[in-house]
């Protein structure tokens, strides 16, 4: 006959070596979603190198003079003019540097992190993803920026992770209306997709 503290202690230890209930398996983390923040991400800037070849034709819609871009591109270092006013290092309006980039790049930031980045990768996704922008899309038109390669990430896990954490949070309010409010504030073009597609 089992002693009676060997059968409560088996008892004790027993429910924690067996598996996790089929619910509680599901919770688990299985760590990064690639296709929607990939996808998402080359619509964005699709979408914002159509829209910069329609407002500046030059040098931004001159098929003929992409070649020499791609060459410039890839063979010379990143434009960075010291003698520029502070955040236009690149010729660029400060505007569109701070504002813009800052938004885009908490944009490439939010989207991985919503899909399971963690910060560190969503960093990681921003950073990549700002390369093949200043590279593949917008290398056909001018040579990539030294201040857009390191501000747009750099920005984007700043203002990022400020959206990320408010609509984290946003999942407490019992309200379906006001989180559904709140959550559109602060990632209209993910509730969008997720709404009309689907995606993290």
């Amino acid at each position: 006959m089992a002693h009676p503290l060997l059968v409560a202690t088996l008892l004790e230890v027993t429910p924690a070596l067996a598996p996790a209930p089929v619910a509680q398996m599901a919770q688990i983390d299985d760590g990064p979603h690639w296709v929607a923040p990939i996808v998402h991400t080359t619509v964005l800037l699709t979408t914002m190198r159509v829209t910069e070849a329609y407002l500046w034709p030059h040098p931004f819609a001159e098929p003929r003079d992409f070649g020499d871009h791609y060459r410039e591109t890839f063979t010379k270092a990143p434009i960075f003019d010291s003698h520029q006013r502070a955040f236009e290092w690149d010729g660029d309006r400060w505007t569109i540097n701070v504002i813009g980039h800052g938004l885009l790049g908490s944009e490439l930031y939010m989207r991985a992190r919503t899909c399971e980045f963690g910060w560190a990768g969503s960093l990681a996704f921003a950073a990549g993803s700002t390369v093949a922008w200043e590279y593949l899309f917008e290398g056909n038109g001018v040579r990539p920026s030294a201040l857009d390669l390191v501000y747009t990430p750099l920005a984007g896990l700043v203002l990022g992770e400020g959206r990320y954490q408010v609509w984290r949070a946003a999942a407490g309010i019992e309200n379906a209306t006001w989180r559904g409010v709140v959550r559109a504030l602060v990632d209209p073009l993910g509730e969008l997709e997720r709404a009309t597609v689907s995606g993290c």
